[in-house]
């Protein structure tokens, strides 16, 4: 299955909250803290609020198959502090919130949402893409690196979160896309100094992304 990609719109903050809770449920079931109260993951509503925000600067994505929602991702220039340096975030873009809905498992969601990311990534001119993983989570871990990621480093005690693993993979490593392209849209991507940023394209790229070979397991997720 391949899946269509389409900007984020607040209709969709129930469904990317489902996906946050049902895959807090299945981490907690398998002994990780990842996204707990225990594990110091944001408050459920702390995260609604930060998605909201990120949805009404055009920095979220739906993933679908066949009109049904089946992940989503966050693409923003932004990170908690005393992870990334000024620079690394200048030359790059930053994934959060990266959720596949349970039932989807195993289709290469995450594998399409992650190429997603590096075409936002070309589009800006970054020459990265990174993310912030948590800490204690190595199948997770595990899973960037078959997609092509490498741990730059464990941040240090001055980033005090409970995501700390900063991994990262250069833009020009995934092969340019093939698009499915539709007249008269606009693809959106903010990053910050500036307000939203919006590029007039001829035609609007709405991902539909070859799958690759990394099988995603079943904690295709991020914090």
């Amino acid at each position: 299955m391949t899946p269509h990609l389409r900007p984020a719109c607040l209709a969709d903050l129930g469904t990317i909250t489902r996906f946050r809770l049902q895959r807090t449920s299945w981490l907690a079931a398998r002994g990780s803290d990842q996204w707990t109260r225990a594990g110091r993951g944001l408050p459920i509503e702390t995260f609604v609020r930060s998605v909201a925000h990120a949805v009404r600067n055009g920095e979220t994505w739906i993933a679908e198959i066949d009109g049904e929602a089946a992940g989503t991702i966050t693409v923003n220039d932004r990170a908690d502090e005393n992870l990334w340096s000024p620079g690394e975030l200048a030359d790059a873009v930053i994934i959060h919130y990266m959720i596949v809905d349970l039932r989807f498992a195993g289709n290469r969601i995450g594998e399409s949402l992650l190429a997603h990311a590096a075409h936002l990534a070309r589009l800006e001119h970054r020459s990265w893409v990174r993310l912030d993983a948590w800490t204690t989570n190595e199948d997770l871990h595990a899973y960037y690196r078959r997609s092509g990621f490498r741990l730059s480093r464990i941040a240090g005690p001055e980033a005090t979160g409970p995501s700390r693993a900063l991994f990262e993979r250069r833009t020009a490593t995934w092969p340019h896309p093939a698009l499915t392209l539709t007249l008269g849209e606009t693809t959106h991507l903010a990053l910050d100094p500036a307000p939203t940023t919006v590029w007039h394209l001829p035609q609007h790229p709405l991902l539909r992304t070859h799958p690759g070979v990394v099988a995603e397991p079943g904690p295709a997720t991020q914090p």
